[in-house]
């Protein structure tokens, strides 16, 4: 398996040698050559494997540069019990992400019981032992550049803090994240992990860490990696609880089903893409946005316009107050038939454009607008008052407490499924990560798991700076 840039201008290469870089040298993101599908035997086959296993069958088909009895001897460390069962207290963790029924037709995948309580460390536990082993194998050190809207910085600092050869620069927007977030980054003391809060928005902390990419000479010199959503082995590990999560929901592989998924950056619902790509019965994609509406305004439309850091929203749900969704353009590579000359004519309006307006490009009146129904996506938005809503009354109905991002995937999910599918709705993250809005919802403190209590009042560490790529660069520079 061979993979290759969405913008068509970077030669093919393995899994292990894009596991550690981030974006291609043109720019763009990585994908396989063709993806591989499951035939109705597979899919039989798989139904009933522990998570460990189904990981391994789905991950052989991309990883095929790694010896199968070393892939198999990471995936069965990276998803055991003993890892995800920091959650809550009457949850299946044999099964790693278990399926919560509401009713006859509307589950909760259950995505957050990882060390960081959020589902960014389904892939992230992963990423991290896989980042060991290449580094082992090549006597190398990576250090790794990102940014975060809340819960991808957490997650990848626990899965890489301690490990060798790694060091962790983490940017995320100053104050834009919840006390419990930034405890969860600011308060680990690891030598090898540096948080750093920008003075911006998420979006600004994500175009830096596009430019320091972008910048080869520099990336080589000082060994720079990412561990955001653009990095593919990352939404390859997501592509397993979408097969596990269907296989819990119904009976026999002639189903289909709709996932419900609160979407920012796109990562989450592009691995549910690419999983529908190989075969798996999804018969919706609905997407669910907050304010920060940019993803469902093209599902609408066919316009995608980033709005820039002055339009964006601070949200109750703020790891999706996001304007530029990267993976979003690994989507409008398959939309427009893999063409990388038109993911490059698409996404230099986008960032050629000085205001909001022009900063966008649009398919309306094109065969590409045609196309879309195809992928089977819906999509729509919620709102704080939404939110609110929607946690009071799955609490007072089920007795069952979600978090901001989770109630804006139910309450899409809801409006936008087709009638007689069932509904799987993505959970993002544990209710403790975002208490002050729970207080608001339901006049209650939120539960959190022993390890957590009193996170807030630990010392915390963290370089504050502003959104400037050369003080940024100095001080990876002066780190290293």
């Amino acid at each position: 398996m061979k993979y290759i840039s969405t913008r068509g201008q970077s030669p093919a290469k393995t899994f292990t040698e894009i596991l550690l870089g981030g974006l291609a040298p043109d720019g763009g993101l990585y994908l396989p050559e063709q993806y591989p599908q499951v035939s109705r035997a597979e899919l039989d086959a798989w139904r009933d494997l522990s998570y460990a296993d189904l990981a391994f069958a789905v991950l052989s088909k991309f990883a095929t540069d790694i010896p199968a009895d070393d892939l198999k001897a990471i995936l069965d460390k990276t998803y055991t019990a003993e890892v995800y069962s920091n959650g809550r207290a009457d949850s299946d963790f044999s099964q790693i992400t278990p399926l919560r029924k509401l009713d006859n037709n509307v589950y909760l995948l259950e995505l957050s019981n990882g060390p960081t309580l959020a589902f960014k460390d389904m892939a992230m536990q992963l990423l991290g032992n896989l980042f060991e082993y290449a580094l082992d194998k090549q006597h190398q050190e990576l250090n790794i550049l990102g940014a975060t809207s809340g819960d991808t910085g957490s997650a990848a600092e626990y899965a890489m803090r301690g490990k060798r050869g790694i060091r962790v620069f983490m940017l995320s927007p100053n104050g834009k994240m919840s006390a419990f977030q930034r405890a969860q980054m600011y308060s680990l003391q690891d030598p090898n992990i540096y948080n750093i809060a920008i003075n911006g928005m998420f979006d600004d902390a994500q175009d830096m860490v596009k430019a320091v990419s972008n910048d080869h000479a520099y990336k080589a010199a000082h060994k720079i990696g990412t561990v955001n959503s653009i990095n593919w082995g990352r939404v390859s590990a997501q592509i397993v609880y979408y097969f596990k999560g269907y296989f819990a929901a119904t009976k026999s592989n002639d189903e289909e089903v709709a996932f419900s998924v609160p979407s920012g950056n796109f990562g989450n619902i592009c691995a549910g893409h690419i999983a529908r790509m190989m075969g798996l019965p999804i018969g919706q994609l609905i997407l669910a946005t907050n304010e920060n509406d940019v993803l469902d305004e093209f599902f609408r439309t066919g316009i995608y316009r980033p709005r820039g850091t002055a339009h964006t929203y601070e949200t109750s749900s703020p790891s999706m107050d996001i304007s530029k969704a990267s993976n979003f353009e690994r989507f409008v590579y398959d939309l427009v038939g893999r063409d990388g000359a038109k993911v490059r004519e698409f996404w230099k309006k986008v960032d050629a454009g000085a205001a909001p307006d022009e900063a966008a490009f649009d398919i309306k009146h094109t065969d590409y607008w045609n196309a879309l129904p195809k992928f089977g996506f819906a999509s729509g938005k919620s709102t704080h008052l939404d939110r609110l809503k929607t946690i009071r009354e799955l609490w007072e109905e089920y007795g069952v407490m979600v978090d901001t991002h989770t109630a804006d995937g139910l309450k899409v999910g809801l409006e936008q499924r087709r009638p007689g599918l069932p509904l799987i709705c993505l959970e993002t993250a544990l209710p403790a990560k975002f208490a002050e809005t729970i207080r608001e919802a339901l006049g209650r403190e939120s539960e959190r798991p022993e390890s957590m209590v009193g996170i807030e009042d630990l010392p915390q560490r963290v370089e504050v700076m502003d959104a400037d790529v050369a003080t940024l660069k100095a001080f990876i520079s002066a780190n290293v």
